[in-house]
């Protein structure tokens, strides 16, 4: 292990896809990719191109393609040179589709839902000095048992059960966590909005950092708002007064977005899964910033079918990006015509290199597979920067454990909180008369930014004993 400032830190890589989460730990300076595992083979060979390509910090990384659900840690360490002892980190982010909002959230019904618990396995075998683990914001209202929405309480149906309320997936987690042997952990979980530390895309993901040095950890404030790029928010001490944590002016950044991230960008042979004729011919209609709202109702009824009778969750239909903002999140299908990711510009779908700047790739990543195992790595993959300031933060506390400076930090703090990191993410589009307005409000007037204001919620997760046993019971 290391011992001293500025040394790198060992890690060890579960679920790493293309490498998102660890290229960004790895631009810190302070970490050391040793091992990395993935079931997905394409994101296997993704990985070794780009390790013998010397665009890893590691040479020597090893890369095991095998299911963690199926594999115990033990198999692992005994196909590879790296020894459990010397690593300072474990990371990863587990498939996080059966908790996702946006999916039936089959949750633990779902294989792949478990593998959060897999997970622990690995941190119960190596008992690493920290961990981080990145997941979908779902995660943390997700239960044990779903229970359709139309059997709930509120539409007739009993009582929820312990395991059918909201979060109980998250406290099973928790209990098993602080179960874990002879290494007692405590957890900190941040709900972090990538766009708000200089990612030019609104992704909304929960970090998980966890120690076993009772160690209380502190995600950084936001760096980057929704303010304009040529003039700086109001200081106005009267405006400011009673908002919660404000920055100063030099403080701000405004948010990178779709431009800042691709409009330089020349590619003569573009990898790419475009939109087919029929969605271009509604796509071509919409005008940058805009979506389904920009067309003629007409057409709104003949492009949607029974879509556009649905409520919520239809902005991203025949959506047309805006280089002035951040992107919506990248998804492994841009083009979607109910999620679409169509061009400002051009009428087609963002290319993969397009969609891996914008989730922070180096210009030079190498993807392999097909096109829609390429665009599901990039989809699936942390924004390096979410992954960069997370590793400067881990690599802080290291550094005091190994100085011996941690039992300084050892006071009696709750095991699990959770803390909400509110920003401004929202982009300002609004649609009149079939047309999309940017920077202006609904009623044609110049936008009034305001000093940013971010709120940070802390609440400290409580883990009832007889919920325990009872959410135990089930789930075994």
């Amino acid at each position: 292990m290391s011992s001293s400032d500025n040394e790198t830190y060992t890690v060890v890589s579960l679920f790493t896809g293309a490498m998102g989460l660890d290229i960004g730990l790895e631009e810190t300076g302070r970490f050391e990719t040793h091992l990395a595992v993935d079931a997905n083979e394409a994101a296997c060979e993704t990985i070794r191109i780009n390790r013998d390509a010397g665009r890893t910090t590691n040479s020597d990384l090893e890369v095991i393609n095998a299911d963690l659900g199926e594999i115990s840690p033990e198999e692992v360490f005994d196909q590879v040179e790296a020894s459990p002892e010397d690593v300072d980190l474990l990371s990863g982010g587990p498939p996080c589709v059966s908790f996702s909002t946006a999916g039936d959230r089959r949750t633990l019904q779902d294989a792949r839902g478990e593998l959060i618990f897999d997970y622990l396995d690995f941190v119960k075998y190596i008992k690493p000095d920290f961990f981080l683990m990145e997941n979908v914001r779902g995660l943390m209202s997700a239960a044990i048992q779903h229970r359709p929405t139309d059997e709930r309480p509120k539409n007739g149906g009993p009582p929820l059960d312990p395991e059918e309320k909201p979060g109980s997936v998250l406290k099973l987690w928790l209990r098993d966590l602080m179960d874990i042997g002879d290494e007692d952990y405590r957890v900190d979980i941040f709900e972090v909005n990538s766009a708000n530390y200089g990612a030019p895309q609104i992704r909304e993901r929960v970090l998980f950092i966890g120690n076993r040095h009772n160690i209380k950890t502190q995600f950084p404030r936001p760096t980057h708002y929704n303010v304009p790029k040529e003039a700086g928010a109001s200081t106005d001490e009267e405006n400011t007064s009673n908002k919660l944590n404000t920055l100063s002016d030099k403080e701000i950044k405004p948010f990178n977005t779709l431009g800042d991230a691709i409009k330089d960008l020349e590619e003569e042979n573009p990898v790419i899964m475009d939109f087919s004729p029929r969605k271009k011919k509604y796509l071509k209609k919409v005008p940058p910033g805009g979506n389904w709202r920009t067309l003629p109702e007409d057409l709104q009824k003949e492009s949607m079918g029974a879509a556009y009778e649905a409520s919520g969750g239809r902005s991203g239909w025949w959506r047309r990006l805006s280089y002035d903002y951040p992107t919506p999140t990248i998804l492994g299908q841009p083009n979607h015509s109910s999620s679409a990711l169509c061009h400002p510009e051009e009428v087609r779908a963002l290319t993969l290199r397009e969609c891996a700047l914008v989730q922070e790739f180096p210009e030079d990543w190498e993807f392999a597979g097909t096109p829609a195992k390429q665009y599901k790595q990039v989809g699936n993959a942390v924004p390096i920067t979410l992954g960069r300031v997370a590793g400067e933060t881990i690599a802080e506390h290291l550094d005091q454990v190994h100085q011996g400076e941690a039992a300084e930090n050892n006071r009696t703090y709750p095991k699990a909180r959770k803390v909400y990191i509110n920003s401004h993410v929202r982009r300002r589009y609004w649609y009149k008369d079939g047309d999309t307005v940017v920077n202006e409000d609904s009623n044609g007037s110049e936008v009034r930014y305001e000093l940013p204001d971010t709120k940070i919620e802390e609440e400290i997760i409580s883990l009832d004993e007889q919920q325990k046993q009872s959410s135990l019971e089930k789930f075994s």
